[in-house]
């Protein structure tokens, strides 16, 4: 992984369709911290991906031109601060205390779960579940084991805590 720091890449993994591009930032033996690259030469959020069942890292001539493309237009590639990946719990009360909203998603490609974080312990997080509206909906539980990806600070989520804080001042 070291020598893909800083650099733009796409991991697949062998149980997920979908495949995560972006800059690596960190990495731990459980977790890997990408900037996202959603399409094209967009920067948006950061995703922060299990370490497990990784098919292949592809590096190849056109994320040598989107990088040099997301570079030129001068769009950071690192992190504004270091994000702790020693284990899922720090990285949850990380998330919690710096960005209040981030979203979850299981194995499964099927849903992710947008939320703020009501309570975790040693088996289970419990979030409070955000609607596509803006609207926190109540309770949801997950299985620390069966999180996958969590995603955060990305213009989707970062829009719908605009409507959350709009209607907090009403």
């Amino acid at each position: 992984m070291e020598k893909y720091l800083r650099q733009l890449i796409s991991i697949e993994f062998e149980d997920k369709k979908e495949i995560f591009t972006g800059f690596l930032i960190d990495w731990t033996e459980d977790w890997i911290l990408i900037k996202n690259n959603p399409v094209d030469f967009i920067i948006d959020g950061y995703t922060i991906l299990k370490n497990k069942n990784i098919k292949s890292i592809i590096q190849d001539e056109d994320h040598e031109f989107t990088e040099r493309v997301i570079k030129l237009k001068g769009s950071k590639t690192s992190a504004e601060e270091i994000i702790p990946l020693t284990n899922l719990h720090a990285i949850l009360n990380f998330l919690k205390d710096k960005y209040e909203i981030f979203q979850l998603a299981k194995k499964s490609d099927k849903a992710v779960y947008l939320g703020k974080m009501i309570a975790l312990d040693k088996e289970e997080l419990e979030i409070d579940f955000l609607s596509p509206e803006g609207v926190f909906e109540g309770e949801m539980s997950f299985k620390l084991s069966k999180i996958r990806v969590i995603e955060f600070d990305t213009d989707y989520i970062n829009s719908l805590k605009l409507i959350v804080e709009e209607e907090r001042n009403k």
